[in-house]
């Protein structure tokens, strides 16, 4: 007789994806579920930032037009595929959401709280896209902490190819292997596993780094000009450590800083005076106009 063990159920495909938070990151997490073909919706807390990340979805998508990236039919495609509102309520069916809110932790457990109760699905998946607070934190919170995981995208997501995935104590096996095949088949990303530390593996090394180039710059070393330049024609780089930081975000860099600090009380995590002012400054890189140059 054949073997009679029933199959072991698989969870379907990932069609439906919500993402919570249009800014640079949120905008472009989901371009690129758009662009592979995927039904989006984007969450915001007004309308203001609604049509604000819907330009910047449309702005990406001219870009990649000019460059021959894609056809001017393809972005009214990917256009189609995606709604943007302020109502939490319509992630209700998705069978994906990416939370890709401001780096503070107050803000992701209050909405993990609100969206896992949400969800519909029984093996809907919760995700953030953050660089540095706890996932197994947002996974209590969310009541559904098994289905909750970390996958972080790199700015500018449709052009960068590193996915890190992240699971916690409690995420299940069934869900991480479901992100995988997600990232890697529907996505054509390339996936790296991290544990669930601050900072996970490109930001413990990354931000350290930025941080000491900070330092440097406020102990009056050399010119922000002159620290970049070390590093892209002395080391390589593509872009220098200040330049980074305002692509990146001051207030973001500081954020994971902090984060970084209170988990392992490490003196490299933490952020220079020179970063705390320019945040309370206002002075935030490239999204405010201003950082350590001038946009």
């Amino acid at each position: 007789m054949g073997d009679t063990t029933p199959a072991t159920p698989t969870a379907p495909e990932i069609a439906t994806v919500g993402v919570v938070g249009g800014g640079l990151m949120g905008s472009g997490i989901t371009e690129v579920a758009a662009r592979a073909g995927l039904d989006a919706v984007v969450v915001e807390v007004t309308q203001d930032a609604a049509e604000a990340a819907e330009k910047r979805v449309r702005d990406s998508l001219a870009k990649a037009e000019s460059r021959g990236k894609i056809t001017g039919q393809e972005v009214n495609e990917v256009m189609e595929r995606i709604r943007f509102t302020t109502d939490l309520g319509l992630l209700a069916d998705r069978d994906l959401v990416v939370e890709a809110a401001s780096e503070r932790e107050d803000i992701k457990l209050a909405l993990f709280e609100r969206i896992g109760a949400i969800l519909e699905k029984d093996d809907a998946v919760l995700t953030s896209n953050t660089s540095s607070i706890p996932i197994v934190k947002l996974g209590a919170i969310s009541g559904r902490a098994d289905r909750v995981m970390g996958v972080h995208f790199f700015n500018p997501a449709p052009v960068m190819q590193l996915v890190e995935l992240i699971p916690s104590l409690t995420t299940s096996e069934a869900t991480l292997e479901r992100m995988q095949t997600f990232v890697t088949k529907a996505l054509g990303k390339q996936p790296i596993e991290a544990t669930d530390r601050a900072g996970f593996v490109v930001n413990s090394l990354l931000v350290p780094y930025l941080l000491s180039a900070i330092r440097m710059y406020e102990a009056g070393y050399a010119s922000a000009k002159d620290i970049d330049r070390g590093m892209v024609l002395g080391c390589g780089h593509p872009m220098g450590p200040l330049a980074l930081s305002d692509l990146i975000g001051l207030d973001t860099i500081r954020a994971i800083g902090i984060s970084m600090y209170d988990e392992f009380k490490e003196p490299l995590y933490s952020p220079p005076p020179l970063l705390d002012r320019m945040v309370d400054a206002g002075l935030l890189g490239k999204k405010s106009g201003h950082g350590f140059y001038a946009y």
